[in-house]
């Protein structure tokens, strides 16, 4: 769980990506004022963009769609959906392994297949077969649909020639205890909404989608945060109730398409606009941090828990001071504090786009909560990006006593399909 956070929010159509937070905020708090509804996306927070159009409400009806549910993402782009875009209140993670006999011609007639299925969603459309009815007379509520493939998939498909040197197995951590049946898979699918019943809509399309061609190898859920839960945009708390994340890179940055994305002119040439996508559940051990107190929280994280400011002073923005010492000559940061060593200028600037969703998935026979994060970081390279970063809070976080790599995962994630493509047509029919 590094120090950084997703961008505020996402770009609305008829805006720049260089527009502000606080002005698409701004923009945000007032259409849903005039809505009748209020605040600010997932885990880190912001509005979720402009409410597209919608034919008059039939006679009867009390009221039209407010934001939440009227807000669209758009499938076709130049980057697939849910990377840059706000987090949603619920998600799903699911990974599919090929059915035994599928190969390349399968999988291309899958992914066309999940595509448009992911098209129609994503507009507030039903399925173009069988749609179950789920979210009926609900809007797009912010629904991206994003896919991946694993290392596994392209000597399945014949394609070990295409596979991106970036997608070599991650390395061993320390501290990993992972599940092996939770964690890889040939094909990989993240899902994201407002509602809930969109979000499982969508999942249960995906997966009548695959049919025969694939199974699912595993499933998660999570969550975030709901729309309208704080007065103002702010940057969200974990389940630990820490302010998670501040020093993500951001759009409007000049070298963010560079540590995000893979290059137009990159190789290989069908991962063009494409990204990385590193994801881990983390479990966190909460009984054993509650027992800590605050201070001691703090001193692990390196911010204060009140409002995310760094122990060194100032605002959660305010830069690190990490020279600064008390009165008895002591770091103010502790040297092993988690944002201390996550800072890009101490991993010669390594970075990634963080945009995880909370889990909790029970409470254990013995009383302890299965709860976390369901990390995934966005990168263009993981070699530059997740393992270095890793590797340092491998040798001494003073967050690992309280956390637990359970799974682990690595996609290569496409660019995004333009009209009449689906994803991953440069590979499969390249």
């Amino acid at each position: 769980m590094a120090d950084q956070s997703i961008p505020k929010a996402r770009t609305a159509p008829g805006t720049t990506p260089g527009e502000t937070a606080e002005a698409s905020a701004a923009q945000g708090i007032s259409r849903r004022r005039l809505l009748g509804t209020a605040g600010a996306t997932g885990l880190v927070l912001g509005t979720a963009g402009a409410a597209v159009g919608y034919a008059a409400a039939p006679s009867g009806a009390s009221a039209p769609l407010t934001s939440l549910g009227a807000d669209r993402a758009m499938f076709h782009g130049k980057h697939q959906p849910g990377i840059t875009d706000g987090l949603q209140a619920h998600g799903h993670l699911v990974a599919f392994d090929l059915a035994a006999g599928a190969g390349r011609k399968e999988a291309a007639a899958l992914l066309r297949r999940w595509s448009e299925t992911a098209r129609r969603l994503m507009a507030g459309e039903p399925s173009a077969h069988d749609d179950t009815g789920v979210a009926r007379d609900a809007g797009p509520s912010s629904l991206t649909v994003t896919f991946g493939f694993g290392h596994s998939f392209f000597a399945r498909t014949g394609l070990e020639k295409q596979r991106p040197a970036s997608l070599d197995p991650l390395p061993e951590f320390s501290s990993d205890h992972l599940d092996k049946n939770r964690s890889n898979g040939d094909l990989w699918v993240q899902i994201g909404a407002n509602d809930a019943l969109v979000a499982f809509h969508a999942l249960r399309a995906v997966q009548k989608d695959a049919g025969s061609a694939a199974r699912v190898r595993w499933q998660m859920n999570g969550f975030n945060r709901s729309p309208g839960a704080t007065a103002h945009p702010m940057t969200a708390r974990n389940l630990m109730g820490q302010i998670d994340g501040t020093r993500n890179p951001k759009p409007a940055e000049s070298d963010f398409d560079q540590r995000v994305f893979v290059p137009a002119h990159g190789e290989p040439a069908w991962m063009a606009n494409g990204s990385y996508a590193v994801v881990r559940r983390i479990r966190m051990l909460l009984d054993d941090w509650e027992k800590l107190s605050v201070k001691a929280q703090e001193n692990v994280i390196g911010r204060r828990k009140s409002d995310g400011a760094a122990l060194s002073g100032g605002t959660e923005t305010t830069a690190m001071d990490l020279e600064k010492t008390d009165s008895q000559g002591n770091l103010v940061v502790p040297i092993n504090a988690h944002a201390r060593i996550t800072r890009p200028d101490q991993n010669g600037g390594a970075a990634m786009l963080r945009r995880p969703f909370s889990f909790h998935d029970g409470i254990d026979a013995d009383g302890v909560p299965d709860a976390g994060l369901l990390f995934i970081c966005w990168q263009a390279d993981p070699l530059r990006g997740f393992v270095p970063v890793q590797r340092k809070l491998d040798r001494g976080d003073a967050l690992s006593k309280f956390i637990r790599h359970e799974s682990s995962g690595l996609f290569a994630v496409p660019g995004g399909a333009a009209e009449g493509e689906y994803v991953g047509q440069k590979l499969l029919e390249g």
